[in-house]
């Protein structure tokens, strides 16, 4: 496995570059990008047909820097400042335990307070360029996709905290041992917590500007599968305790042309340390688990990919708003629904019932998509009136 992505070049290139970048975390910012990517082209496209539309924002313009503009980036600079100099200063520690050296009280003082003077002047001589005597109040025009950035700022802030807020109640005995660490700790994300207050806080943004949730909701589904696969492979990579139960059956004859670790593995070198040591390995992680088990994030990540592609190429003949987004709901809770057959989680127990959390979430989708594809499909001549009657601005 490849804990950090400095394992990772080491692999393909045999020369070890130290980062103190984990590969997980390398992923996740990758499938941001992806997403990005995928939810700007569907505003494009979207736009052209009408089905949402650029506004205007009003802006002063000829401003000096206001007080909070100057407080923000002081403090942005003093944060550069106190962590990134005093890691370039101690990179060593800084590339062996990125967390928790980021996480800790550790800085270089000095760094931050000159970095938040440089960042405040800056900000005051920027707005000093174009200041003028009596500042004007203008019209912007703003093209939906040119919201990506906000979008996607804020879907990560309260996606990661509603991803770990999910996990720590999907794990409460481990949560209760160490509540500090479970709050602050980078690991320990849960899909379905992002993907629930991610979701909210974009159709809260998006619906601020005008952007029907109908629409927006179509326009997010191929994204966030592509997102989810991207950030899958990262966990199958970096070995994060994503996988599946033991398997130890023999490896089926209609899977002779995989590799053996594609049927079970043992995530060698994983980045918990999960498992029993290694025989003669030297470092920080050497660690695999005594039995093989079934490599889901490695099926999640493949499936998910083929229901983008399944999405991205379904998008534009459908033409009934919110049945694009239902589709997704129905795919998306169907594909996580069985692998949780084979997966390790934890399971709530109900009467004589037992289930695992993304197993009632994901039976929970898979209704609210039926559910959506009914009243999409009856309210479709409404949602295209509705869409119509936006006057699209050149």
């Amino acid at each position: 496995m490849f804990p950090t992505l400095s394992h990772l070049i080491e692999y393909f290139t045999g020369f070890y570059l130290p980062l103190p970048i984990q590969t997980f975390g390398f992923f996740v910012a990758w499938a941001f990008i992806a997403a990005y990517w995928a939810f700007s082209q569907e505003f494009k496209r979207r736009e052209k047909l009408g089905q949402v539309h650029p506004f205007y924002k009003t802006t002063i313009i000829g401003a000096p820097a206001s007080l909070q503009e100057l407080v923000l980036n002081a403090l942005f600079g003093f944060l550069i400042g106190y962590k990134f100099v005093y890691g370039l200063l101690n990179y060593g520690a800084f590339v062996e335990n990125p967390q928790d050296f980021i996480l800790s009280t550790k800085g270089n003082l000095l760094a931050g307070l000159a970095l938040a003077g440089i960042f405040a002047y800056w900000a005051y001589a920027e707005k000093n360029k174009y200041k003028l005597e009596t500042p004007k109040t203008v019209k912007e025009l703003v093209h939906t996709h040119q919201l990506m950035g906000t979008l996607i700022t804020w879907a990560a802030l309260w996606g990661i905290l509603g991803a770990k807020l999910f996990d720590n109640l999907e794990n409460w005995d481990r949560f209760m041992q160490d509540p500090i660490h479970g709050l602050l700790s980078f690991s320990g994300l849960t899909y379905y917590g992002g993907l629930i207050f991610g979701a909210v806080t974009v159709l809260y943004i998006s619906s601020k500007n005008g952007i029907k949730k109908v629409y927006m909701s179509d326009i997010a589904g191929p994204g966030l599968m592509l997102a989810y696969s991207i950030g899958r492979m990262g966990c199958h990579l970096s070995g994060d305790g994503d996988w599946g139960i033991v398997n130890t059956a023999p490896k089926p004859n209609w899977l002779a042309w995989a590799p053996d670790w594609f049927w079970a593995f043992k995530y060698p070198q994983n980045v918990i340390n999960e498992g029993v040591l290694i025989p003669n390995c030297q470092g920080k992680f050497c660690y695999e688990l005594p039995l093989p088990v079934f490599p889901t994030p490695l099926y999640e990540s493949i499936l998910c990919l083929l229901i983008f592609f399944f999405l991205w190429s379904i998008r534009k003949h459908i033409k009934i708003p919110g049945m694009l987004f239902s589709i997704y709901l129905i795919v998306n809770g169907l594909e996580r629904f069985f692998i949780e057959l084979i997966r390790v989680n934890s399971k709530y127990h109900v009467a004589s019932l037992a289930f695992t959390q993304a197993e009632l979430i994901s039976s929970i989708l898979v209704v609210l998509g039926c559910v959506g594809a009914v009243w999409a499909y009856s309210a479709r001549d409404k949602n295209i009136n509705d869409s119509n009657s936006f006057k699209t601005v050149e």
